[in-house]
């Protein structure tokens, strides 16, 4: 892949994270341990073996883009933000993996010049794999085949929001959708809640926890690329390559 279009690399990416999405599978089905970091996070087999066959895919391919991966990074590994990186994260939503629930993704995202413009992002236990990216559209594919995916406009009677199932109490949620016309409220895990934005199931999804750059480049592109937007809570756009890693508050939308 030397001349490699974003067309190449978002195959390449939507490849990668089916197999990964494969493996994780596998691991559920004959049972895991889960050992936590440093950072007192869960993490199992499935996160550690998917990374590693995904980083052998991207480095192999195109080994001109640098990837940044949780697990690399969990372990020490000193990163550092250039023009174009991938940004990958194995298993999104461990907790949820780990408590037996289907809520946890395969992300794999480009960031180009701070942005992200594209992702793969697969979601294991629901057999779905979501694209997307700059000029590409935004599709889902699932047992039925391939599909075209465009955020919907909020309806008249309210607002269908998912929020963090590890923050659902968080009193900055409620402060923030005070006021909105909101018709259901749901709370689930990891990256599935871009999804469910993407496709037009849900209209709103606050983030005012912590979530880390490779949680959300790959959905982040995946949005964008359906309609829909991502920003911080200034309606700034969520941008890349902070020295840490880690992400402000933001929310995802729909056309509200």
């Amino acid at each position: 892949m030397t001349h490699h279009t974003d067309t190449d690399l978002l195959a390449l990416a939507a490849r990668l994270a089916e197999e990964a999405a494969e493996i994780i599978r596998t691991i559920r089905a004959r049972g895991f341990e889960t050992l936590t970091k440093t950072d007192s996070s869960p993490v199992t087999e499935a996160d550690q073996k998917a990374e590693a066959h995904i980083l052998r895919g991207l480095r192999a391919a195109v080994p001109d883009i640098p990837v940044i991966a949780e697990e690399e990074v969990a372990a020490g590994l000193r990163a550092f933000a250039t023009p174009a990186y991938w940004l990958v994260d194995p298993l999104d939503g461990t907790r949820e993996f780990a408590a037996g629930r289907d809520d946890f993704t395969v992300n794999i995202g480009l960031v180009r010049d701070g942005r992200a413009v594209l992702g793969a992002m697969a979601l294991p236990a629901y057999h779905q794999l979501y694209t997307g990216g700059v000029g590409l559209g935004a599709w889902r594919r699932d047992t039925e085949g391939l599909h075209a995916i465009h955020v919907r406009q909020a309806p008249a009677e309210g607002l269908n929001v998912l929020a963090s199932r590890h923050h659902a109490d968080d009193q900055r949620l409620a402060q923030y959708l005070a006021g909105r016309p909101i018709a259901t409220l749901g709370n689930i895990g990891s990256a599935v809640k871009f999804a469910r934005v993407a496709e037009g199931l849900v209209d709103l999804y606050p983030r005012l926890g912590p979530t880390m750059e490779w949680d959300t480049a790959a959905p982040q592109a995946i949005v964008e690329a359906a309609g829909g937007q991502v920003t911080l809570l200034d309606g700034s756009p969520l941008l890349y390559g902070k020295t840490d890693w880690k992400n402000p508050p933001f929310v995802c939308t729909g056309t509200l």
